[in-house]
């Protein structure tokens, strides 16, 4: 979540009853964070994991949580967006939204003679999405490129 913007701008959004569940590793860049979330006055609705998000993502899946998030924000290391996806399905309750960020890596993905890790592992991922039968996807062409899955119950 780095500097937390992305985190704050759902916090902003959601109903006085909602929660974001945010996970980082670097305490420097969530204190920075802390601070933003104090000032907008959603600090209490946001949960912030030190962690690896693997690490946490799992432990809400063992933890019961399986279906019953509403919507999941996918903009970490490329090498695993396969394992956060993975996991956010799990999360994410039939009808849910999970948000994908960076998946047309500055046009890289596109041009066949780039062969980087991170980019085969986007291009590779985009691939996956757009199979995956249990996700209707809408790739939005702003920014860096954004998918939209929105899960549908699908097995």
């Amino acid at each position: 979540m780095f500097t937390g913007y992305s985190t704050l701008t759902v916090a902003l959004a959601l109903p006085a009853d909602g929660k974001v569940i945010a996970c980082d590793i670097d305490e420097e860049y969530t204190a920075i964070a802390r601070s933003f979330w104090q000032q907008a006055g959603v600090a209490d609705k946001i949960e912030l994991h030190l962690a690896p998000a693997l690490e946490t993502l799992d432990k809400l899946i063992n933890q019961g949580q399986a279906n019953t998030f509403d919507f999941a924000f996918i903009d970490a290391d490329k090498s695993n967006y396969n394992n956060y996806y993975e996991r956010a399905l799990e999360l994410v309750r039939p009808g849910g939204l999970i948000a994908i960020d960076n998946v047309l890596w500055g046009g890289k993905v596109a041009d066949r003679n780039i062969q980087d890790n991170r980019t085969k592992n986007i291009r590779e991922f985009n691939q996956k999405l757009h199979q995956d039968t249990r996700v209707t996807i809408s790739l939005v062409p702003i920014g860096d490129g954004l998918t939209l899955a929105l899960k549908t119950g699908i097995a």
